[in-house]
C-alpha cells in the first residue's frame, strides 16, 4: 500500500467529515432571519470585517474628463485612517439625475478600474477587455446607470510595491494576506468593508437615486459582489449580478488551491459553502452568470455551480421570490456575458 506524502487528499477527507456548522436550513422567513443574523456575525468575525477602522470619507475629485456618451471623474475616498481608495465615476450624458447606480468591482488581471471603465490607454488592459468583455462599467453607463468603478486594495493605482514589478495587471492579494492573517484580517474582509464605504460615498452624491443601487462584478469582482451584498445588513444594495464566481468551495477552491489567496478565509469551510453565503442575499434580485467552459467552475463544471444555486433557491422560495433569482448559463469561457445581466439590472433598478 502506497503511503501518501502530500496533504491534499487528507484535507479533502477533512472537508467531507467537517460539515457546515451554519449551513442554510431554515424553513420559515423568521428562521431565515435568525440564521442570517448568526451567520452574518460569524462571517464578519472570520473575515476580520469587525476589525476595520472608521474614518471620514475625505472625498477628493481629482479629474473630470468628457467622453462622447459619459463624463468620467477620478475620485479618492478614505476607507480607513490613511487608507485611500481610487475610483472612476462614470456619469451618463443621457437621462436626468438622480440616476440609478451600480458598483462595478473588477476582477483579477483586468486593469482594475481602468478595465471596468473601458480605459484602453494601456495595451495590456485593452487586450484583457477584449478577452473577457470586462468593461462592464462602461457598458452600464451606456445603459443609463451611473457606474462606480473602484480600484480594489492591491490593484491598479493601489498595487503593493511587489506587484508593481510584475506589471499593471498583477494583483497584490498574496502579499496583503501574508500581512493581514496574523493581524486577524483578510483581503475578503477589506474588500467587503471598502465596498460598504463606497456605498457611503455613493449615497452622499446628489446625482444618485439611493433607492436604486446595484452591484455587479466578474471573477474577483464577483467575489466582492457576493460578500458585499451578503453582508449588507442595511440592504442598500437592491440588486446584484455575480459573474464567473459562484460555485462549490471544495471543487473550485480546495481542489483548485492554486487560485488567488483572496479567495481564502480562515475557518470558512467549517461553517459554510458558497451557496450559504449567497442565501444571505435573499430575497433581493440576484442573477448569476456562468460560462459552460469556465475552468474555475471546478471538475464537475456547471454542476458545481447549480449545487450552490439550489441552496440559494431554497432561501428565495421561503419568500415566494423564486423569480428574483436567475442563472444565466451561457456557452463560453471565463468572461462577463452581460446579455441577461444588464437587462436584469435595468428591470429592478430602472
Amino acid at each position: 500500500m502506497d503511503r501518501a506524502l502530500t496533504t491534499h487528499a487528507h484535507l479533502q477527507r477533512r472537508w467531507d467529515a467537517q460539515g457546515r456548522k451554519l449551513a442554510f436550513n431554515a424553513t420559515t422567513p423568521a428562521g431565515w432571519e435568525a440564521w442570517r443574523d448568526e451567520l452574518t456575525a460569524k462571517l464578519r468575525e472570520l473575515t476580520g470585517y469587525d476589525t476595520m477602522l472608521e474614518a471620514p470619507l475625505d472625498v477628493h475629485i481629482t479629474e473630470r474628463r468628457d467622453f462622447d456618451d459619459h463624463v468620467r471623474e477620478r475620485v479618492e475616498i478614505q476607507t480607513e485612517p490613511g487608507v485611500v481608495m481610487s475610483l472612476y465615476v462614470l456619469i451618463p450624458k443621457t437621462g436626468t439625475p438622480p440616476y440609478p447606480a451600480v458598483l462595478a468591482p473588477h476582477g483579477h488581471s483586468s486593469g482594475a478600474k481602468a478595465g471596468t471603465a473601458g480605459d484602453r490607454t494601456e495595451p495590456e488592459i485593452s487586450e484583457t477587455i477584449d478577452r473577457h468583455n470586462s468593461d462592464y462599467g462602461l457598458q452600464l453607463v451606456c445603459a443609463g446607470f451611473i457606474a462606480f468603478c473602484p480600484d480594489a486594495r492591491g490593484f491598479g493605482e493601489r498595487q503593493e510595491e511587489a506587484a508593481k514589478k510584475e506589471g499593471i495587471l498583477e494583483s497584490s492579494c498574496r502579499w496583503i494576506n501574508n500581512m493581514a492573517y496574523p493581524l486577524g484580517q483578510t483581503v475578503t474582509g477589506m474588500w467587503t468593508w471598502e465596498l460598504h464605504r463606497l456605498l457611503d460615498y455613493v449615497e452622499s452624491r446628489a446625482d444618485v437615486d439611493t433607492d436604486r443601487i446595484g452591484c455587479a462584478g466578474l471573477s474577483g469582482g464577483g467575489l466582492q459582489t457576493l460578500w458585499a451584498t451578503a453582508l449588507d445588513t442595511g440592504r442598500r444594495i437592491k440588486c446584484a449580478v455575480i459573474s464567473g464566481y459562484l460555485y462549490g468551495y471544495k471543487e473550485a477552491l480546495l481542489d483548485m488551491h492554486e487560485n488567488c489567496s483572496c479567495n481564502y478565509v480562515p475557518h470558512l469551510y467549517e461553517y459554510v459553502d458558497m451557496g450559504d453565503i449567497g442565501a444571505l442575499i435573499a430575497p433581493r434580485p440576484l442573477l448569476v452568470e456562468t460560462g459552460t467552459r469556465d475552468p474555475l467552475n471546478g471538475a464537475s463544471g456547471v454542476a458545481n455551480v447549480t449545487s450552490q444555486m439550489d441552496i440559494m433557491r431554497r432561501a428565495y422560495a421561503l419568500f415566494g421570490a423564486e423569480d428574483k433569482l436567475a442563472h444565466d448559463v451561457f456557452e463560453g469561457v471565463h468572461m462577463w456575458h452581460g446579455v441577461e445581466a444588464i437587462p436584469w439590472l435595468k428591470r429592478f433598478l430602472m
